[in-house]
């Protein structure tokens, strides 16, 4: 038997979720022994300069006894970053002027730190 039928006969439910170049797949996989658990695999997309392009992963094994540590946690950790900074994406690529913000509060700063000389003044 080929090692993509093993794979495939492994696989017992999944789900996937597609997030911009990130694709997140949540797949219910059986041991030899027939018990289950749980992968989760981070596939992203990069682009080369010719066009062509490759995917690199990531995967997490969640085994059933780490099941309920693992979710207390993860419901923790989302609702702090709910909590304290609401749902609104706040990045480079979600806002268009973050950029602009960033750069002229940045600006302004050095600015500060030099005297004002006009060439005339050499």
């Amino acid at each position: 038997m080929r090692e993509n039928d093993m794979l495939e006969k492994e696989e017992i439910f999944s789900k996937v979720l597609r997030a911009g170049r990130r694709t997140y797949f949540f797949d219910v996989r059986a041991t030899k022994a027939d018990d289950y658990y749980i992968t989760i695999t981070e596939s992203k997309k990069f682009t080369e300069e010719d066009g062509s392009f490759h995917f690199k992963k990531h995967k997490i094994y969640l085994y059933k006894e780490d099941f309920s540590a693992f979710a207390e946690i993860l419901e923790e950790m989302t609702s702090y970053v709910l909590n304290h900074k609401g749902e609104e994406v706040i990045s480079e690529r979600h806002q268009r002027d973050f950029k602009k913000e960033y750069s002229s509060d940045k600006t302004e700063e050095h600015r500060s730190n030099f005297t004002d000389i006009d060439f005339d003044d050499i």
